[in-house]
C-alpha cells in the first residue's frame, strides 16, 4: 500500500489544501488526526464539513464515541484498512494531520514496541479522571524515575498513561521501535510563519465559540456516557468545560485555548522537523490556497507516494 502525505501544524492550512487536491484529482482522505477519531466532537476539532465530506470520501473520523478508548494501534488498523480499500477501487489516498505518532506509525511501523495493556490503561484512566495528570506523574515518579525523566510532557495525561504501560511491562527506557523506513517520498509539510500561525489560531478560536462550541460540549456532558479523560482533555473542550463549570470565563477560555494550541503547534513543526522526512512548502499569507495545492501536487508528482509499513 502507498499514499501521499501532507502535514503542517495546526491552523496551517493543510486540511483545506488536501481537501482541494482530492476534490479535483479524485483522491480520498485519510484524517491522521487523534481528536478527529471522536463522534459528536466536531466544532472544537475543526472537522471537515458534512458538505466536504459529501464532497470527498473521508477515512479516520468519526471512528469511536467521545467515552470510548482509542490509541495508535487502533489508528494503525484502521488505516491499513482503509488504505486497502482506496487501492482496491484504483483511487489514490491521502494521509493528512499533524498528530506524529500516526504518521510515524504509518510511514514506519513498530516492531517491539508493547502493546497497550487495557487493565493497566483502565486503572491509571480512573486516576486521570478522578486526580489528574498530576497524581499520574506522582505514580510514574515512583514507579520508574527513569521513565519519568524521560517524558517529554510530564503534565500530558495520555503521555504519563502509556509510559506507565511501559512500566508496568518492565521496560526502564521509553521503547525505540520503529522500523526502517519503507520506500518512497518524504511527506509534503506546510511551512507557516509562526506569528501568523499565532494570529489563524486566535482567530479559529474564536470562530468555535462563536459557532457554538459551548453548545457541543453540554450536549457531551449531558450524554449518559460520558466523555473519556482523553476526550475531556482535548484542547478547547477542557476549557469549554471549565467555563460550563463556572470556573473561568469566556475570556479565560478562549485564551487559554489558544495559547494550548500555539504550544501544540510549536510541538509539531518541531516534530516535523527532528523526527519526520518532510520536504516544506510554503504557505504564507502571500500565496493562494491554488498556488500551496500546485506546489504540494507538484511535489507528489516528483517523488511518487510514500510506502505504508505494515
Amino acid at each position: 500500500m502507498q499514499a501521499y502525505f501532507l502535514a503542517g501544524p495546526t491552523a496551517s492550512g493543510k486540511t483545506a489544501v488536501a481537501h482541494q487536491l482530492a476534490l479535483h484529482n479524485g483522491y480520498e482522505i485519510l484524517s491522521a488526526d487523534s481528536m478527529l477519531i471522536y463522534r459528536g466532537m466536531d466544532i472544537g476539532t475543526a472537522k471537515p464539513t458534512a458538505r466536504e465530506r459529501t464532497e470527498v470520501r473521508y477515512f479516520g473520523i468519526d471512528l469511536v464515541a467521545p467515552h470510548e478508548s482509542f490509541n495508535a494501534w487502533h489508528f494503525h488498523r484502521h488505516a491499513c484498512e482503509a488504505l486497502a480499500d482506496i487501492e482496491r477501487r484504483g483511487k489514490h489516498a491521502v494521509v493528512v494531520g499533524g498528530t506524529g505518532l500516526y504518521l510515524k506509525f504509518l510511514t514506519h511501523g513498530l516492531s517491539d514496541v508493547p502493546g497497550p495493556d487495557p487493565e493497566v490503561r483502565a486503572r491509571w484512566e480512573t486516576v486521570l479522571a478522578r486526580d489528574g495528570a498530576t497524581a499520574l506523574a506522582t505514580a510514574l515518579r515512583t514507579q520508574s524515575p527513569a521513565l519519568y525523566e524521560a517524558i517529554d510532557d510530564p503534565c500530558n495525561g495520555r503521555r504519563l498513561i502509556r509510559f506507565l504501560e511501559w512500566a508496568a511491562a518492565g521496560l526502564t527506557t521509553p521503547p525505540r521501535g520503529w522500523q526502517a523506513r519503507g520506500t518512497g517520498a518524504p511527506m509534503a509539510a506546510l511551512a507557516v510563519d509562526p506569528e501568523l500561525l499565532k494570529s489563524r489560531i486566535e482567530q479559529r478560536v474564536r470562530a468555535m465559540y462563536g459557532q457554538g462550541l459551548l453548545g457541543e460540549v453540554r450536549g457531551l456532558l449531558a450524554a449518559e456516557v460520558g466523555l473519556s479523560p482523553t476526550a475531556q482533555q482535548a484542547i478547547g473542550y477542557a476549557e469549554a468545560i471549565d467555563l460550563i463549570a463556572g470556573r473561568c470565563d469566556e475570556a479565560a477560555a478562549i485564551d487559554r485555548t489558544a495559547a494550548r494550541t500555539r504550544r501544540l503547534a510549536k510541538r509539531q513543526r518541531s516534530w516535523l522537523r527532528t523526527q519526520a522526512e518532510a520536504v516544506w512548502i510554503d504557505a504564507g499569507v502571500t500565496r493562494s490556497r491554488d498556488e500551496i495545492a500546485a506546489d504540494v501536487q507538484a511535489h507528489w508528482d516528483a517523488s511518487g507516494p510514500t510506502a505504508i509499513a505494515g
